[in-house]
């Protein structure tokens, strides 16, 4: 990469020393300290959005009794999420020592929001969601999950970053509106669109672009920082135009606005400091879910989340250590086990916390992009998730429109691994292809590696090569096949 980004050799070429370079072996992966803290920031910036989006969501519906989580205390869902995201990124940075950030999972929340606790009390779907976390942890200890990680064949692992880098960019333009959803009724129009009316229009938009433009610069320019300081600069840019031009947020109690602020409308806060409500911290029940919803259901819901959660971080942590350069020849990542343990009970941490499930993200390859290489920038994301509950009202000025630009510049460089997949072996291309396609096409990382590695198994049985396909490769297929069809088993098993 290029001299705001390149670290250096990735690994082994450089002597460690003592202290902090030593523990978290910078200098070996030829970064710096500088490097890290910086890509530590740049993480955070393009993830804070969850402390915001989560009470959205999780908000979104009610409990079998009719409650909203916490009694509808936005403040409390936002500082438990930053507490457990902080707690558990920095548990990543020490123990595992790898750039990868951890907060709620997005569409793990969804699920856990309108399809399990409408069924249930929030203690009770948040118990399961623990559950979900202790199941997958003993997979992790006994050797169960990294086998499966390391049962993938490596072109399908570089396809998975390939869609995860398709997907990012997707997630970038429609975070920014630049690219819209559109009601579609009458099943008449296309799924999406450029801007609200298929013409870009509003002030947000244009920070987007002004910051796209300016991230792509810095970086053909090889600025180090390029990220960061794009991110710092629209979000300033942002403040002055909502200042002039009062445009307010997209979706308020007046309606919505096609041309507003997506997500945080960037307005200097009136306050800086506040305290955190902690009172949904184990707030959660293990065991009243099996009554209230019944065994069957409450299995089916954990095979699902269990499933997301199990793939969703083998993608991710593939993604990562590609774009960092610190994967083997058969693409594992260092410490893969130390990785799926905290990742493990992250998974659990969330459901304690009740703010669902925790699991590793993707955005942390923003951070990797701006130099990050090691856990020590893990460790500053989480600090600064810790600070988050503290300083939520600065957190919120950011909008979306000026951090995601850098998840379209990470879209485009993982797309780039591309080229190491063999397009003339049609065994490995068409489930590649699907890997990749699905992903953004879907909105789902773990859509993306079911399609593919059902497709690989498929075609290794029509041409005869049973005995190509490892094992466990299987078994992941045939769990695949459960999960896409976990609605019709759902209703014939109830």
């Amino acid at each position: 990469m290029s001299e705001k980004t390149d670290p250096g050799p990735a690994t082994g070429t450089r002597s460690s020393r003592g202290g902090l370079d030593g523990f978290f072996k910078i200098s070996e992966r030829g970064s710096t300290v500088e490097r890290e803290v910086r890509g530590g920031v740049v993480t955070f910036l393009t993830m804070a959005y969850i402390i915001v989006l989560n009470p959205i969501i999780l908000l979104g519906g009610v409990d079998m009794n009719g409650d909203l989580l916490a009694g509808g205390d936005f403040a409390a869902i936002s500082a438990a999420t930053a507490l457990a995201a902080g707690v558990l990124t920095l548990l990543m940075g020490v123990v595992a020592n790898y750039p990868l950030a951890l907060a709620t999972g997005l569409g793990l929340n969804a699920f856990v929001t309108f399809s399990i606790a409408s069924q249930m009390t929030w203690a009770d779907a948040m118990g399961l969601v623990v559950i979900e976390g202790l199941i997958i942890l003993v997979l992790v200890l006994t050797g169960f999950r990294e086998a499966v990680f390391r049962a993938v064949p490596a072109q399908l692992k570089i396809a998975i970053s390939v869609g995860i880098g398709l997907f990012l960019t997707i997630i970038g333009l429609v975070d920014a509106g630049f690219v819209r959803r559109i009601p579609d009724v009458a099943n008449t129009t296309v799924p999406v669109q450029l801007g609200p009316t298929g013409q870009l229009a509003g002030w947000p938009v244009a920070i987007f672009c002004l910051g796209l433009v300016l991230t792509f610069s810095l970086y053909v320019l090889r600025v180090r920082g390029a990220i960061l300081i794009s991110i710092l600069s629209m979000t300033v840019l942002a403040i002055v135009v909502e200042q002039i031009t009062e445009t307010g947020p997209a979706f308020s109690e007046a309606g919505f606005n096609p041309t507003g602020w997506l997500l945080n409308v960037p307005v200097w806060p009136s306050e800086i400091v506040g305290m955190p409500d902690l009172q949904l911290i184990g707030e959660f029940n293990l065991l009243g879910s099996w009554e209230n919803a019944g065994v069957v259901v409450a299995a089916l819901f954990v095979f699902t989340l269990l499933l997301a959660d199990f793939f969703d971080t083998l993608g991710t942590m593939t993604a990562v250590g590609a774009e960092a350069g610190l994967l083997d020849e058969e693409g594992n990542p260092p410490n893969t086990r130390r990785i799926l343990i905290v990742d493990s009970v992250a998974a659990a941490a969330g459901g304690a916390a009740s703010v669902s499930s925790n699991t590793s993200y993707i955005e942390s390859a923003s951070g990797v992009a701006d130099g990050a290489r090691t856990g020590l920038a893990s460790v500053v994301t989480g600090v600064l998730f810790l600070l988050a509950m503290f300083f939520a009202p600065v957190v919120n000025v950011i909008p979306s429109e000026a951090a995601v630009p850098a998840l379209v510049l990470v879209g485009f460089l993982m797309m780039q691994q591309v080229r190491g997949i063999d397009w003339e072996d049609l065994e490995i291309a068409i489930p590649a292809f699907l890997t990749i396609v699905l992903m953004p096409f879907t909105y789902s990382i773990t859509t993306g590696i079911g399609a593919g590695f059902l497709a690989f198994v498929l075609l290794k049985l029509i041409r005869g090569k049973v005995r190509a396909v490892h094992p466990l490769m299987w078994i992941v297929a045939a769990l695949f096949l459960v999960y896409f069809g976990i609605n019709p088993i759902t209703d014939w098993l109830t």
